[in-house]
Formats: C-alpha cells, sequence, structure tokens
C-alpha cells in the first residue's frame, strides 16, 4: 500500500515538473494554385512561381497533428481539401489562347512530413517562465493525393478523366513531394499560431487533364471530342493557324477540325501545385523523456537510469 501511495504521489509531481508539450493538433486555412499547362505569360513553359496566374489562386483548408520526436524535429500528419484552377484565356501566350482549355480540380491530400527547426526561440521576452516562444523551419515529406480534374462547357463542369481527351488513361490517385518552410509562436504555453508555404511535387502531368498530343483522330464521344479540341469555339475569324504560337491542328476539306496529334501540351514536366495557409493548434501535455526513464516502469526490474539536467522546452 505504501508502495502504491508513493507511487501516486511521485506520478503526480514528475508529471508537473518534468511533462513536456509533445502533441498539438489544429486547423488551418489559406490559398493555392499550380503550375502545370494552363496559364501563364508569353513563353511557352517557365518553372516554379514564375508561371502562375494570381487570378487563378483558390482557397485551401485543413486539419493536422503534430508530434516533437526530437528538440529540433517534429513529425506532422496533415489533411488539405484545395481547389487548383487554369484558363488559357488569361495567358498571353497565343498558342494557349488558340487552344482555349480550362480546368477546375477539387483536390484532397494526405501528408506525412518532418520539420527540421532552423531558428527558436522558446523564452520570448525573456520571462524565464517559457511560456511563449517562436520556432521557424524547413520541411519535407511523402504524400497522396486525389484529383479530378474538370472542365467547364455550356456553363456546367465535366469531368474530363473519363473522357480520355489525349486518348490517355490516368490515374485520380497519386504520390507527391511536399517541400516548405514555416514559423510557429506559442502563447502560454497551450495555443500556437502559424504559417506555412508548401509545394508539392507530383509525379503526373495530368492535374489539368493536359500532357501531351491531341490524339490521332477525333474520339468517337461527342462530349469527348468538344473537351479536346475547344479551339473552335473561338469561331474562324479569331485563328491565326499561322501563328508560330499556336497549338496547332489539321483541318479537313470542308473547313472542319482534324485531329492529327498535334502538340496539345508539354509532357516534359509534370504538374505540381502549392498552399500558402495559417494554422492554430492547441498544444496536449505528455510526458518527458526523464518522466519514461525514471517513472514509466516503476514496478519493473529494470535499472533506474542516472538522473541528469534538464531544460525547460515546449
Amino acid at each position: 500500500m505504501k508502495k502504491l501511495v508513493l507511487f501516486i504521489f511521485l506520478s503526480f509531481i514528475t508529471s508537473s515538473a518534468f511533462s513536456q508539450w509533445l502533441w498539438d493538433y489544429g486547423v488551418s486555412a489559406g490559398v493555392s494554385n499550380y503550375l502545370g499547362d494552363i496559364g501563364g505569360r508569353e513563353k511557352t513553359r517557365r518553372d516554379f512561381v514564375a508561371d502562375m496566374k494570381l487570378a487563378k489562386t483558390r482557397w485551401n483548408v485543413g486539419a493536422f497533428v503534430r508530434y516533437k520526436w526530437r528538440p529540433r524535429v517534429s513529425l506532422k500528419l496533415a489533411f488539405d481539401y484545395l481547389r487548383i484552377e487554369g484558363d488559357d484565356k488569361l495567358s498571353t501566350n497565343p498558342g494557349r489562347n488558340y487552344r482555349n482549355l480550362n480546368f477546375r480540380n477539387d483536390m484532397l491530400d494526405l501528408a506525412l512530413t518532418g520539420e527540421v527547426f532552423f531558428y527558436e526561440n522558446n523564452d520570448l521576452g525573456n520571462t524565464y517562465r517559457y511560456k511563449n516562444g517562436f520556432r521557424a523551419y524547413v520541411f519535407g515529406g511523402v504524400g497522396g493525393y486525389y484529383s479530378n480534374p474538370k472542365g467547364k462547357l455550356n456553363g456546367s463542369w465535366i469531368p474530363l478523366q473519363p473522357l480520355e481527351t489525349e486518348g490517355v488513361h490516368y490515374r485520380k490517385v497519386g504520390v507527391n513531394v511536399p517541400i516548405g518552410i514555416g514559423f510557429y509562436f506559442t502563447f502560454s504555453k497551450k495555443h500556437r499560431i502559424g504559417y506555412e508555404l508548401n509545394w508539392r511535387t507530383t509525379f503526373t502531368d495530368y492535374l489539368d487533364d493536359i500532357s501531351g498530343n491531341y490524339p490521332t483522330s477525333a474520339p468517337a464521344d461527342a462530349t469527348a471530342a468538344s473537351m479536346s479540341l475547344r479551339t473552335p469555339e473561338l469561331g474562324a475569324q479569331s485563328i491565326d493557324p499561322n501563328n508560330p504560337g499556336a497549338y496547332y491542328y489539321t483541318v479537313n476539306s470542308d473547313n472542319t477540325p482534324k485531329f492529327a496529334g498535334q502538340k496539345r501540351g508539354d509532357k516534359t514536366h509534370k504538374d505540381s501545385y502549392t498552399t500558402m495557409s495559417l494554422s492554430y493548434s492547441y498544444v496536449i501535455r505528455g510526458k518527458s523523456s526523464f518522466y519514461r526513464g525514471h517513472y514509466g516502469n516503476f514496478f519493473s526490474k529494470k535499472k533506474k537510469a542516472k538522473s541528469r539536467k534538464i531544460r525547460a522546452k515546449f
């Protein structure tokens, strides 16, 4: 009985004295954009943010849980729901204007990342109470996504993947590699306000349903044919087939468009997307390694490790 009372007493004392704030869980909200075959300026393709259209910046929302694995490393599992969009009408590249494609994609994203802190201050204001802090970090990891691009035709958004507009079947589910940078402030040990920029590289070129060439022959389905080749919607007076920037297509003897496998997209680059978000999370207390090493096995026969001094962390 005395051992039990002593165990409860020591558990309470060490839980208060040597606990660490290891876990936090929260929500995020922000904006999203993408880099692919739609958008851009006068050139055909430029990497990273140079080819993005800010007018097509859309939203993202998410939830996450984070665990402080090491003093300077945290692990984070995050789920995001986001939208990316593009429209050739906004491009200053004549060829993309003539191509006249558009898309919208509501995506689901799940990722596991590791955060490495390159700067931290666990006692903002030098109060010696370690209640307010700041951390900045870089991160990287692996993730998966669900993609379902749609094109707008006559006011309706039509799923494009089943239509095989380029004669290619691609999957809606894939793998990505998220990397980025972020920071967060901690207030009263329990509340965190953060910012994060997350860039996801994928291994597909079909987030926007565009990658290679037009099919060699028109799809049998009328809707698929309409969504594959959309230049005729502009009207003959708007088309300059002699413009070297145009995405060409040939015509039949009656001047109707003929699919002949010409360029429709840039298959030498994969698609990617990014999110920029603010977050709030709530920190919960977990046992420190000191506690687990000394009191986690009170009734076991394992020899207790030698005690060592630790500095308060959160």
